[in-house]
């Protein structure tokens, strides 16, 4: 008896079941190391995590740390100001400066170790000035912060509420699949029997294809909602979210006037705005001290260990008092006095634009949150009512005295019923988070 003849040989047999499984091994390793991980997360933990790591939030850190070492360079004034300074000179010896100086000087040749000393008596009241100015700039840049803080909160929360939307729209849609998938299969199994048209089953193939639609929109919406909600966490890397859903808040309060008010006090943007508008007019007033003399104390001090005149001594110190009175400078001080005062005005409307745009704001969240507010009971309504609808069609479709149309269009009412309420509830609680951040109480 011949033995089985085999296309492949043993070893070529091998070779390929290896590569096979190798292949295989891998492809499902590298699938793994693809897939995003999954971070649980509640909104308390997404706004404590989008403050730690957001960059704009540790920019804005950045820039009141920044502020802070300025009110630093602005005091440096009032110290005294220490140098050393170490010269060698050559030149020719006993000759005068002649040309581009009104000084004689004598020249020769010399290496000289000393220290200067400088400190500012008085600039009546310029330095004092631009230490304020400089001070309440700080304040400013640590209000910025908060408004920043408070900005990216608020953004946080628009993405939470959005991909716990879009989450849920996609289990609508899993759950309408499943539901027509079934339907079309009892409409199948009917039409075979001849107790159902055809015209049946493709009324419910087309319903059931309109629901697959529904759910490939649905996912797409959901990744794109998850990426925002990465990038307002801060996240770099690709992130799948397992939410935790919040409970609805409360109704906003029955008159917006009294809101406006709350925000003109507590929004951080009016106190910075408000702070910077105080410095910019400290600042105009430290312009204007620049006419003012300043009076300033000099001392040198330190010995010549190289000269070639015998008649120099090989220490020297001396001391003066520098009284600076300016007079003429091509109006420069006058133009810098009058852009000073110009910017301090500029802010001063800057301030006032921004309250109005505030008392604008609060009123329009206001009146959005009330409205998504109403949403909710009319939506549960239309859910209960289309619900209704689609167990009166099927029973009047099973017992044949309604046709599959009248089904088909009360599965759809259903369908948006549901997604309308889902939409309802979480853009409530998203306007409801914009009204807090409208009159800064989001923190």
């Amino acid at each position: 008896m011949s033995a089985p003849r085999f296309p492949l040989r043993l070893p070529q047999i091998a070779v390929f079941v290896g590569s096979w499984m190798l292949g295989m091994f891998l492809a499902s390793g590298l699938c793994r190391a693809q897939a995003p991980p999954v971070l649980r997360l509640t909104l308390r933990q997404a706004e404590d995590l989008a403050l730690k790591n957001h960059p704009r939030v540790l920019a804005a850190q950045d820039l009141a740390l920044a502020a802070a070492e300025q009110v630093r360079e602005a005091r440096s004034a009032y110290f005294p100001q220490l140098s050393a300074d170490l010269t060698g000179s050559q030149g020719n010896t006993d000759a005068r400066v002649g040309a581009s100086s009104l000084a004689a000087s004598r020249l020769f040749n010399r290496f000289g170790q000393g220290i200067v000393l400088s400190q500012l008596i008085t600039d009546l009241g310029r330095t004092k000035n631009l230490v304020a100015s400089s001070h309440l700039q700080e304040q400013a840049a640590s209000e910025d912060t908060i408004a920043t803080r408070y900005e990216t909160l608020l953004s946080v929360s628009q993405a939470y509420f959005n991909a716990l939307q879009s989450h849920a729209v996609v289990k609508v849609a899993e759950e309408t699949v499943a539901e027509r998938q079934q339907i079309l299969d009892q409409v199948s199994a009917l039409a075979k029997n001849q107790l159902k048209s055809e015209l049946d089953v493709t009324f419910s193939s087309t319903n059931l294809s309109d629901a697959k639609l529904l759910i490939i929109r649905a996912q797409d919406n959901l990744q794109q909602a998850y990426a925002e909600l990465a990038r307002s966490v801060g996240e770099d890397q690709p992130v799948t979210f397992e939410l935790i859903d919040e409970p609805l808040p409360s109704s906003a309060p029955a008159d917006a006037e009294a809101l406006v008010a709350e925000a003109l006090k507590d929004r951080p943007e009016v106190s910075s705005l408000h702070l910077t508008s105080l410095a910019a007019h400290r600042f105009a007033d430290a312009e204007k001290d620049l006419s003012h003399p300043n009076v300033t104390l000099v001392g040198v001090a330190g010995f010549l260990p190289v000269i070639n005149n015998d008649g120099v001594p090989p220490e020297y110190e001396g001391v003066a008092l520098n009284v600076e009175i300016p007079i003429f400078n091509g109006r420069l001080f006058a133009a810098r006095r009058e852009a000073a005062r110009f910017q301090a005005s500029a802010a001063d409307q800057r301030l006032r634009d921004l309250q109005l745009r505030i008392a604008r704001d609060v009123r329009s969240a206001w009146a959005s949150t009330t409205t998504a507010y109403q949403r909710l009971d009319v939506a549960a309504q239309f859910v209960q009512q289309a619900k209704l609808s689609v167990e009166l069609a099927q029973g009047r479709y099973d017992l044949g005295l309604a046709s599959i149309v009248e089904l088909t269009q009360a599965q759809l009412n259903l369908t948006r019923a549901e997604i309308e309420a889902l939409a309802a509830k979480y853009d409530y609680q998203s306007q409801h988070a914009a009204l807090r951040f409208a009159i800064g109480a989001l923190r």
